[in-house]
C-alpha cells in the first residue's frame, strides 16, 4: 500500500542554474551566512561524514547537512570521472517543515563560493586586525576565489603570489593588480617571506609539500585548501608541529583522511591535542593563540554545511528577486 499524500500542493521546485548563482552571490554575504551557521555550533549529527561510491574510473560523492540557522536541509552530489576530466555538481534543498523539495541548484559555482568564503571566515577570526600581507601559493580557481573573497572582507596591504609556471603567476598578478598591490614571486619561499597570511591552494606535481615551516614568520596564519585526500600533500609535518592550533571545518577528516594529517601522525606530531573545529573558533569557544607569535593553521576539506548554507542563501535571494526557473513538476511529500 502506498503512502498517502497530504492535501495542498507545495510551491514549485525552483531550479537555479550556474548563471543564476553567479548573479545572486556576493562574497561578504557568503561569509556572513557561514559565520551565522558556525556560530550556531551545529551538532555532528547535523553534518555527518561524506560518502563515496566508486566504479571503474568514476565516483559519486554525497554530502548532506541540516542548516542550523535556516529552514532547510540538503545534499550535494558530485559525479566525477577523473579519467574523462568531467564532473557535475547538484545541490538539493528540502523544507524542514513540509519536506517539500524547495530547490535544485547547479553546485559548480557554489563549491568555489563556499571554499573561499569559509577560508575568509577563518582568516578573519585568526589574523590580526590590521592591513594584511598575504602570500598565495597557487594560481588556479581556488586561489583566485580565496583572494577575491579576502579582498572583499579585509584590508590588504600587499600580496605576493607563486605558482610553478611563470606565465600563470604573472597572469594571476595582472588580474588582481587593479584591486590590490600584488607581485609575482620567483619561489614559494619568497612569496611567504614576512606574510601575515599564507593561502595554500596548490598541490605539487609529486604530492610533496608546497609550504615549509622554516619559511613562516612568527604569528603567521596558514590556510590549506588544496590537499583534501589521503594521497595529497600541501603542508610539511613541521608546519603542523609548530602550529599552536589547527582549525578544521571537519576535524576528524582532516586528521585521518588528508595526506597532511596522515603524514603528521606518521612523524609523531601530536595533532589531536591541537585540533579544534571552525564552529568552536567562530562561536568563541576556542582561543587559537596564547601569544601573538603563535602560528595557527586552518585546514579545509569542505563540508556539506557550507554547501547547504550558501545554497539556502541563494534560494532565499532567488525567491525575493524572481530568479531561477520553477519546474513544471516536483516531488510531492507523502504522509508516513
Amino acid at each position: 500500500m502506498s503512502a498517502t499524500r497530504p492535501t495542498g500542493a507545495p510551491a514549485p521546485t525552483r531550479f537555479l542554474s550556474d548563471a543564476d548563482v553567479a548573479s545572486l552571490a556576493d562574497w561578504p554575504s557568503a561569509v556572513a551566512a557561514l559565520a551565522d551557521a558556525y556560530r550556531a555550533c551545529p551538532s555532528d549529527a547535523m553534518v555527518p561524514p561524506r560518502s563515496m561510491a566508486r566504479g571503474d574510473g568514476i565516483w559519486l560523492r554525497s554530502l548532506s547537512a541540516v542548516s542550523p540557522v535556516g529552514g532547510h536541509m540538503g545534499c550535494k552530489l558530485i559525479a566525477a570521472s577523473p579519467r574523462a576530466r568531467r564532473a557535475a555538481y547538484l545541490i538539493s534543498l528540502f523544507d524542514r517543515e513540509t519536506m517539500a523539495l524547495s530547490a535544485l541548484i547547479d553546485g559548480n559555482r557554489v563549491t568555489g563560493l563556499r571554499t573561499a568564503a569559509t577560508a575568509t571566515l577563518a582568516i578573519d577570526r585568526l589574523a590580526p586586525r590590521q592591513p594584511l600581507r598575504v602570500a598565495v601559493i597557487g594560481s588556479g580557481f581556488e586561489a583566485r576565489g580565496a583572494l577575491e573573497c579576502l579582498i572583499a572582507v579585509r584590508e590588504i596591504e600587499a600580496v605576493r603570489v607563486f605558482s610553478p609556471t611563470q606565465a600563470s603567476r604573472e597572469r594571476f598578478a595582472d588580474a588582481f593588480a587593479p584591486h590590490v598591490e600584488i607581485s609575482a614571486a620567483i619561489s614559494a619561499e619568497a612569496a611567504v617571506q614576512d606574510a601575515d597570511v599564507v593561502i595554500c591552494a596548490a598541490r605539487s606535481r609529486d604530492e610533496s609539500p608546497v609550504l615549509r615551516a622554516a619559511w613562516l614568520r612568527a604569528g603567521s596564519t596558514v590556510v590549506s585548501l588544496g590537499s583534501t585526500l589521503p594521497e595529497q600533500r600541501e603542508l610539511d609535518e613541521e608546519t603542523i608541529a609548530r602550529a599552536a592550533c589547527v582549525v578544521a571545518d571537519m576535524p576528524d577528516e582532516v586528521a585521518h583522511d588528508t595526506g597532511d594529517g596522515i603524514a603528521a601522525a606518521r612523524a609523531g606530531v601530536p595533532l589531536a591535542g591541537k585540533l579544534t573545529s571552525l564552529a568552536a573558533l567562530v562561536s568563541g569557544q576556542a582561543i587559537p593563540r596564547q601569544s601573538n607569535d603563535d602560528i595557527v593553521v586552518y585546514k579545509s576539506v569542505g563540508s556539506a554545511l557550507q554547501d547547504v548554507v550558501i545554497a539556502e542563501m541563494l534560494f532565499i535571494r532567488a525567491k525575493a528577486r524572481g530568479c531561477g526557473m520553477p519546474l513544471p513538476a516536483s516531488i510531492v511529500p507523502v504522509a508516513k
